[in-house]
């Protein structure tokens, strides 16, 4: 057991410690065998060396982050927090199993709450899985984590991502552009997982050679999707029989994940969701598994939990 004093310079320590200590909670969370005292400028760290100075890196990468953007949020933290030197990353593999994949600038994708590792146990032994509950739970960044993971240990051939253009009825003739701009603002978070998790060229070169897809549902129509992790987000704005469609694309060597939140329909009020048939229709089959979300899997800002429990509130 040693000791050590870490001296805070260039930064006001409000600034790194939050008020109320609140930010330094934060980073506390990730050294639980450490003893950390905050006193003025200075940090007292109680623990083994090793943990210590990886404290000590991380307090470093933080000061220097505020120090080049002007400012520090939990998010930043936490993102922070996550990131793993590549000599270190077989090393985290070996002792972490919440880990599903390493992205970009070294960023680690792993199961934050109990419910994305039920999703992630689920993948394992499941062809087809239902992930449902409300926004910001991480529902579709772990299904894309896994569908990446897959195509990187060459489980599957190809990835396919698509979502109901619901918005314009699946009519985007009335959009300017190509074909492709017209499609993208739908398809945007689906981009965004994608582009923390593959370089930027080796992305380009997935989507130019079809190695990943991403497409709107209404395109899934007459296809079998066979050696493929497919994923289809906001399945809620799915109809009866666009979902019975998507269902029976599913060939022999298919992984399917279904995401979607069933509090935010989108399709015209007489239109019923297919999410919600499926959910009812295939619930007593013992194949497919469906993990059901709440406000405890949200991982966005704090607020957006009781925004959730608010509204569920509101619905009740």
């Amino acid at each position: 057991m040693s000791e050590k004093a870490i001296e805070i310079s260039g930064i006001n320590p409000v600034e790194l410690f939050g008020v109320n200590e609140a930010k330094l909670s934060v980073i506390i969370r990730y050294f639980p065998k450490l003893k950390v005292i905050a006193r003025g400028d200075l940090l007292k760290v109680i623990g083994d060396d090793d943990e210590i100075e990886l404290f000590e890196q991380k307090i470093n990468l933080l000061i220097q982050h505020f120090l080049k953007y002007k400012q520090l949020t939990k998010n930043n933290i936490e993102r922070l927090m996550d990131e793993v030197p590549s000599d270190k990353k077989s090393e985290v593999l070996q002792h972490d199993d919440e880990t599903i994949l390493f992205g970009n600038n070294g960023l680690v994708v792993k199961a934050r709450t109990a419910n994305q590792r039920i999703l992630v146990e689920s993948c394992k032994k499941m062809d087809l899985t239902f992930a449902v509950g409300p926004a910001g739970t991480g529902k579709t960044y772990t299904a894309v984590a896994l569908a990446v993971k897959a195509l990187k240990n060459k489980e599957v051939k190809r990835i396919i991502l698509t979502r109901p253009a619901v918005e314009s009825g699946e009519n985007l003739g009335f959009l300017p552009g190509d074909l492709k701009e017209k499609l993208d603002p739908y398809m945007q978070p689906l981009y965004d997982a994608l582009r923390d998790m593959i370089p930027a060229e080796k992305l380009a070169e997935m989507l130019e050679g079809g190695i990943i897809q991403i497409a709107p549902l209404a395109f899934m129509r007459g296809r079998t999707l066979d050696k493929s992790f497919v994923i289809l987000d906001e399945a809620q704005n799915a109809t009866e029989s666009q979902f019975r469609m998507f269902l029976t694309r599913m060939g022999k060597s298919a992984k399917f994940i279904i995401t979607g939140d069933p509090s935010q329909i989108d399709l015209p009020k007489r239109q019923p969701s297919g999410l919600i048939q499926a959910l009812r229709v295939l619930k007593d089959i013992k194949d497919i598994k469906m993990v059901i979300f709440d406000e405890k899997d949200v991982i966005r800002h704090q607020l957006v939990k009781k925004i959730i429990v608010a509204y569920s509130s509101e619905d009740d």
